[in-house]
């Protein structure tokens, strides 16, 4: 097949730093090149991929100071998408809804992997107006607030087994918190379970400048005394960090729609403690994988059996369920299912609606 991927312009593909949705495009892309199939990215110019790169931006976005806004950037890469549509099969939208007007006519061959929350009010008439997109979420629990829009398939998210080298034998005697740095991760939640045991706890964040007063207010009062801050690490060092813990510490507050983190750990053989919020419990295999509670009380509780797991239970679950290979072919699987379909799709052009009471059709 002809495949086209469409990432976000933000971050690189893969990113430099953080960035799930442009890393799981990366390992999709790669794995759809393995496998055979002509693939072409838009994205970045400084994106790295064995597929064909078209570069709708010279530098990843949040890399160039001189860029204020994004917009613009995102509708040149759309028209350079819409001028070549119709040379591929299937074309595979990460950036949210931003194509869903230009390209509802072609809807029986694009797919939308949907990469954030949906609870939102103001994105439920988005899916009710242009209700013959399909869509892909990253689990089941992301499309509970939308239900009835036009899902085609839900689809975990994977990372290729060689990526992240499992550790069986861990040394550095911390907890680990990794991702960025914001009121829903509650970071603070990490450091008071890790404090309350007199474990060291290693955070290893972004902070984004939207959460900067967040960071300074909350929580680098909170940093010492065993908590230690060392920002935000790349690829290369994220092995070694994950690796060395003797647990990752997920303590979410907030529906994640997925949660790439949880099963980079768990690629480690390190056991993840979560709390039951989005797709948590579609992730992490109670007692396998890591642990799932409800409470600050309940993780403080639950600690001493996570750092005692079996850590090569926890790589062989990750094996079992989150390689890249079985997302690349969950996706091969979607594309020819709607292949199939895609001449008897008809493209149905409705007035998208904005009265919020209307959209309750969606839930």
């Amino acid at each position: 097949m002809r495949i086209a991927q469409i990432a976000p312009l933000m971050e690189s593909v893969p990113p430099r730093f953080y960035g799930g949705t442009e890393r799981v495009v990366s390992y999709l892309t790669e794995e759809l090149v393995r496998l055979g199939h002509d693939v072409i990215l838009f994205a970045s110019g400084d994106s790295i991929t064995s597929a064909n790169l078209v570069s709708c931006a010279t530098v990843a976005l949040r890399l160039d100071p001189q860029i204020i806004d994004p917009i613009p950037y995102y509708m040149l890469m759309l028209d350079r998408v819409r001028r070549q549509a119709e040379n591929f099969d299937i074309l595979h939208f990460h950036i949210d809804y931003l194509h869903f007007p230009l390209f509802r006519y072609l809807a029986g061959r694009t797919v939308t992997t949907l990469h954030g929350r949906q609870d939102l009010p103001d994105i439920k008439p988005i899916f009710l107006g242009f209700d013959s997109m399909p869509l892909v979420s990253i689990s089941s629990a992301q499309r509970s607030p939308v239900a009835n829009a036009n899902f085609a398939a839900t689809i975990h998210h994977g990372l290729p087994p060689n990526l992240l080298q499992p550790n069986f034998d861990p040394r550095g005697g911390y907890l680990a918190f990794i991702g960025r740095i914001s009121p829903e991760k509650r970071p603070d939640l990490a450091i008071a379970i890790a404090r309350n045991l007199g474990i060291p706890l290693k955070i290893a964040a972004k902070v984004d400048r939207v959460d900067q007063a967040y960071f300074e207010n909350k929580i680098a009062p909170m940093i010492g005394d065993g908590v230690e801050f060392i920002g935000e690490i790349n690829e290369q060092n994220k092995n070694g960090f994950l690796g060395e813990a003797m647990g990752l510490l997920f303590p979410i507050d907030w529906p994640e729609p997925f949660g790439l983190v949880m099963i980079e750990a768990m690629a480690c053989g390190t056991p993840v403690l979560a709390f039951r919020c989005g797709s948590v419990p579609e992730i992490v295999d109670e007692s396998v994988s890591g642990m799932i509670v409800d409470t600050v009380e309940e993780a403080i509780a639950a600690v001493p059996r996570l750092i005692a797991m079996d850590r090569r239970a926890v790589r062989k679950q990750f094996e079992l369920r989150f390689s890249s290979s079985r997302m690349a072919s969950d996706y091969v699987e979607l594309y020819r299912r709607m292949l199939r379909g895609a001449d008897k799709i008809e493209t149905r052009i409705t007035e998208a609606p904005f009265n919020i009471v209307e959209t309750e059709a969606l839930n």
